[in-house]
């Protein structure tokens, strides 16, 4: 299958890979030796994502304080 790059430095799709994707807006575009990689991205808003992992958290019984002191442990400089 071939696509042709625009002008603009467009591509369009063939339908037949546009089928194989139909719930996909967005692709992560990647170089891997001279090969173009396209990977399928979910764009999520991230107020969802926040809830998600709040609500995770709240299940499982972490609070903010553990929270916190998680980030100082990882902070901490090692010898």
């Amino acid at each position: 299958m071939l696509a042709k790059k625009t002008s603009k430095n467009q591509l369009t799709l063939p339908k037949k890979i546009v089928r194989e994707f139909p719930d996909t807006d967005y692709f992560d575009v990647t170089v891997q030796e001279r090969k173009i990689i396209l990977m399928p991205v979910k764009i999520t808003p991230a107020d969802i994502t926040l809830r998600g992992v709040r609500e995770k958290l709240e299940k499982l019984g972490i609070t903010k304080s553990d929270v916190t002191e998680a980030v100082k442990w990882a902070r901490k400089k090692r010898p």
